[in-house]
């Protein structure tokens, strides 16, 4: 499934301090107290709090500009785009302070117990070819590019994204190009009772937690 970035629609957050745009959501149709897990995209337009999400897990990466993250009180941690995806309990207080204006970022929140999620930024000179299994796998775009599988190609423009399901009998294989491009992968895993994939909440980045 193709989500086109062009579809998505601005909500202004509760303090005023930015906007998001939601790119999935499960259950669908799910509000901010019901999902079991988001991925949306969000402009950080002034320094303030974030909402907290208790019983949530947090992975956030920069898309564009620098942000200051502080968690719980602790020291701030400059995040930029070349930094490493930051995961951290949205049950912790949180505020930042945008350093450029607007800062763009990519949220992935998973409801503890139920979902866990792994956050990479990829490159197509690095990972040209993904192997994907997770239950759910989301590939956002920075920039145009094509992925190609079996069943043919899919064409992205920047912040795009393709959404795709687990397979059942074998990887789903995808070929990316052109060779330059940046992209996002967003694997999702439900929780059985024993599964603990990714090795758990910060696993996939810098570790933000008390």
């Amino acid at each position: 499934m193709i989500l086109r970035a062009a579809g998505r629609s601005a909500v202004p957050w509760k303090n005023g301090g930015g906007i998001t745009r939601e790119v999935a959501v499960h259950p669908p149709g799910s509000d901010l107290g019901s999902f079991d897990w988001r991925v949306s995209l969000a402009e950080v337009r002034s320094p303030g709090p974030f909402s907290t999400f208790p019983g949530i897990d947090r992975h956030l990466a920069l898309i564009s500009g620098r942000l200051l993250l502080r968690i719980a009180g602790e020291e701030a941690v400059l995040l930029t785009p070349a930094s490493e995806p930051c995961d951290f309990p949205g049950d912790l207080a949180a505020a930042a302070e945008p350093l450029d204006s607007p800062v763009a970022d990519l949220n992935v929140m998973t409801r503890r117990g139920r979902f866990a999620a792994r956050l990479r930024r990829c490159s197509a000179v690095r990972d040209p070819v993904l192997r994907l299994q997770a239950d759910t796998t989301l590939l956002l775009a920075l920039a145009p590019l094509t992925a190609r599988s079996a069943s043919g190609a899919t064409q992205l423009g920047a912040l795009d994204a393709l959404r795709l399901g687990a397979q059942q009998h074998a990887p789903l294989v995808l070929y990316i190009d052109p060779p330059a491009t940046d992209f996002y992968l967003i694997e999702i895993e439900r929780l059985g009772q024993h599964a603990v994939p990714f090795g758990g909440v910060g696993a996939s980045g810098t570790a933000l937690t008390s």
